[in-house]
């Protein structure tokens, strides 16, 4: 399994110290006993697990109906629902699909996990939500996996606060399931196949754009998205792996340079969402290209 540092995006300032503290996206975090959830007063109306499965609902674009009925649900546990009066369903500030902007509801998708999965339906590993996805607590500060011993991305639903934060931990992850997809990677024994993952994983996920490296103060010119891929895929090994800095450094040192420049499957590094619709546009165009050859 292989992970990549937490990032939530961009928020709040108070959340942001917090953030710093988070590890991060694991290969496997340890996962917890499944027992009764403590719950405050809050917690009873609006649950971690029903926050996550939502979140999930958005990033991965499933039934949009689904995802409506979801929000109205929890909404009305909440007490928060809002009236037709000031809720309207039609005209403007409505989406393409009639489900108003007003009522809280954001865009559906994330391009960058669009393309992943569809590029895993086209390696033969389609994706299910219910089978491959689950929302668990996590130990620490950890974000989310991939649990390759039964193909399952872990999500931290005690740790994951917001759609950019589950955006990012579903993109990392997804970009560890296409890899264990099309090759095979001994995740657990050869240190050298993980730190590819973790390289890939970094490089193609935004985990390195520029607007999050903003909002971590760190800044530079020469070669710095090299350097935050390096650093990034270096704590992600930290993180799983009983080793040393210097033998974690000398794996991805080894495996950088190739593993860097294998784009696949977006064909180009997504920098931004505007590079991953690009990118996705191109893929879906492929088969098309080939069969005219």
């Amino acid at each position: 399994m292989a992970g990549a540092p937490d990032e939530r995006g961009p928020g709040p300032a108070a959340g942001e110290q917090l953030q710093q503290q988070h590890v991060g996206c694991q290969v496997f975090p340890e996962r917890l006993a499944q027992g009764k959830p403590q719950q405050g007063f809050l917690s009873s109306f609006f649950t971690n697990n029903q926050k996550c499965q939502l979140m999930l609902l958005q990033t991965l674009e499933t039934r949009l109906n689904e995802a409506q009925v979801l929000y109205v649900s929890l909404q009305k546990q909440f007490g928060e629902r809002q009236s037709d009066r000031t809720c309207p369903r039609k005209g403007r500030g409505s989406t393409s699909k009639g489900w108003p902007l007003e009522c809280g509801v954001p865009e559906f998708g994330d391009p960058y996990v669009k393309l992943l999965l569809d590029a895993m339906k086209h390696s033969g590993c389609a994706v299910n939500r219910e089978r491959h996805f689950s929302c668990e607590d996590c130990n620490g500060n950890v974000s989310g996996g991939f649990d390759a011993s039964v193909s399952q991305i872990v999500l931290c639903q005690n740790n994951i606060c917001n759609q950019a934060h589950m955006n990012r931990v579903v993109t990392h992850e997804l970009i560890h399931a296409f890899d264990h997809c099309r090759a095979h990677v001994d995740w657990f024994t050869n240190v050298r196949h993980l730190a590819c993952s973790e390289v890939r994983a970094a490089n193609l996920s935004g985990d390195c754009s520029l607007l999050n490296e903003i909002f971590r103060l760190h800044f530079g010119l020469k070669r710095h998205h090299q350097t935050c891929v390096r650093d990034r895929a270096i704590r992600s090994i930290l993180a799983v792996r009983n080793i040393s800095k210097e033998v974690a450094q000398k794996a991805v040192d080894e495996v950088f340079e190739s593993c860097f420049n294998d784009h696949e499957p977006f064909g180009r590094i997504p920098h931004n969402k505007t590079y991953a619709r690009y990118a996705h546009r191109d893929f879906q165009n492929r088969d098309r290209y080939y069969s005219n050859i």
